[in-house]
């Protein structure tokens, strides 16, 4: 997939998207970015700390393929 359709399809998500806490955290990455700050400190605690559970899944192997993601539920 191209960047621009990475784009399309974000921008779509984005679109439909009714979470409030994503979408503060998007504008909060979004934001940390244009003013070239280390958008890391700006994080809270709770953010970080489930990053680096991510983190450590995706080490550990804990992860499903997003084709299998979408499959399951029909997208």
């Amino acid at each position: 997939m191209g960047l621009e359709a990475i784009k399309l399809e974000l921008i779509e998500w984005l679109a439909k998207l009714d979470d409030d806490e994503t979408i503060q955290f998007l504008k909060l990455v979004k934001d940390s970015n244009a003013s070239q700050n280390e958008w890391w400190q700006d994080l809270s605690d709770e953010h970080k700390a489930g990053i680096e559970r991510g983190l450590r899944d995706v080490d550990a192997g804990k992860v499903t393929a997003h084709s299998k993601v979408k499959s399951k539920y029909g997208l």
